[in-house]
C-alpha cells in the first residue's frame, strides 16, 4: 500500500518515507541515483520495513499471555499499519503508531511506537522509540530491515561488493529453518577477520544471523566508488539477508531474533526480549552515511 510519500533532503542525500509502515521508500544520492532497493515483487516487495513487536517468527505464529492465545505474523504488524505523520520539516519527519483495538487483538499492550528520520549532509539517521503506556510490563522486540542496492550505483560489479565490520566477527552465527524458526546450532561466521565478501551461496539457507556481533558499525560497498557507512545503537543482534541472485542486500540490526522451534509459548519467556516497565521507553537508532 502506498500513501503520500514524505520527502526529506539535503543537497547530498534525499529520502522518501511511506507513512504506511513508516517505511523508508527511497534513498538517493545528490545525483538522483538510488541506493535503496525498489521493492520489485519479482524478488521481494519490501524496501525497509520496521519489525515490531516481534523480529522473525513464532512457532505456528502463536504465543500465550495471561492465559490467552494470540496470533502474530512474521516480523509483527507495524509494517502493515498506517502511521500518523506528527512532524514534517525539510530534513526531518516523525511518525507515530499507537495501540488500538486492532493491535490489541494480536498484542494486548498499550504501546506507542515513534520513528524519526533526519538527514544531515550525506547522512540519514533513523531513531525509533518504543514506549509502554500500560499498567503491566510489556515484552517486545524490534528490528530494522533495510535493503540496499547490490551493486551500489557507481561502485563496480556485484561480485566486488563486501561488508567490512568495525571489529573482527568470527561468530557465532545462527540460521533459521524452513519455518523461519531459529536453529539451535551455532557455527563460525564466513568472515575473514573484519571482511565478509558477499556471494549468493551464503544465503541459500536464508539469513546470516550474528547472535552477538562485536561491531556496532560496518561499511558496505564495492571495489571502488561510493560506499555506505552504517552504524546502530541499542541493537545487539545483526541479520544479513538476500535471496540468491537478488539485486539487494539487507543489513538488519535487531533487538531480538526468531523463536526456536521448541521455545516456550509464553512471549515473556523469550530471553532476547525487551521488558519495558509501565511508563518506560527504549530508543534505538540506525545511521546510513554515503561516503
Amino acid at each position: 500500500m502506498t500513501s503520500d510519500l514524505v520527502r526529506i533532503a539535503s543537497p547530498a542525500l534525499s529520502a522518501q518515507i511511506n507513512p504506511f509502515g513508516a517505511e523508508l521508500w527511497r534513498l538517493q544520492d545528490g545525483e538522483g541515483r538510488d541506493l535503496l532497493w525498489d521493492g520489485d515483487p519479482a524478488w521481494w516487495a519490501g524496501r525497509a520495513p520496521l519489525l515490531f513487536p516481534i523480529v522473525g517468527c513464532l512457532p505456528d505464529n502463536r504465543y500465550t499471555h495471561a492465559g490467552r492465545t494470540f496470533e502474530l505474523p512474521r516480523h509483527g504488524f507495524a509494517r502493515r499499519r498506517a502511521f500518523e505523520v506528527v512532524r514534517q520539516q525539510p530534513a526531518l519527519a516523525r511518525f507515530r503508531l499507537a495501540a488500538d483495538a486492532q493491535t490489541r487483538e494480536a498484542y494486548p499492550f498499550d504501546f506507542v511506537l515513534e520513528v524519526e528520520f533526519e538527514i544531515q549532509d550525506a547522512e540519514l539517521r533513523t531513531t525509533v522509540s518504543i514506549a509502554n503506556r500500560g499498567a503491566e510490563p510489556m515484552p517486545a522486540t524490534f528490528g530494522f530491515h533495510p535493503a540496499f542496492r547490490w551493486p551500489l550505483p557507481g561502485a563496480g560489479e556485484r561480485s566486488d561488493h563486501a561488508i567490512t565490520f568495525a571489529d573482527e566477527e568470527p561468530g557465532p552465527l545462527r540460521r533459521v529453518d524452513a519455518a523461519g524458526l531459529l536453529g539451535a546450532e551455532r557455527m563460525p561466521a564466513p568472515t575473514d577477520g573484519r571482511l565478509l565478501p558477499l556471494r549468493d551461496e551464503l544465503f541459500v539457507e536464508d539469513a546470516l544471523i550474528f547472535e552477538a556481533p562485536r561491531s556496532r558499525s560496518l561499511r558496505y560497498g564495492g571495489a571502488g566508488g561510493p560506499s555506505l557507512a552504517i552504524s546502530w545503537t541499542g541493537l545487539p543482534h545483526l541479520g544479513i539477508w538476500t535471496k540468491p541472485g537478488a539485486p539487494y542486500i539487507c543489513i538488519e540490526p535487531w533487538h531480538g531474533m526468531s523463536a526456536q522451534a521448541q521455545a516456550p509459548s509464553a512471549l515473556t519467556d523469550r530471553p532476547d526480549l525487551l521488558q519495558l516497565a509501565p511508563g518506560a521507553a527504549e530508543a534505538f537508532s540506525m545511521t546510513v552515511r554515503l561516503d
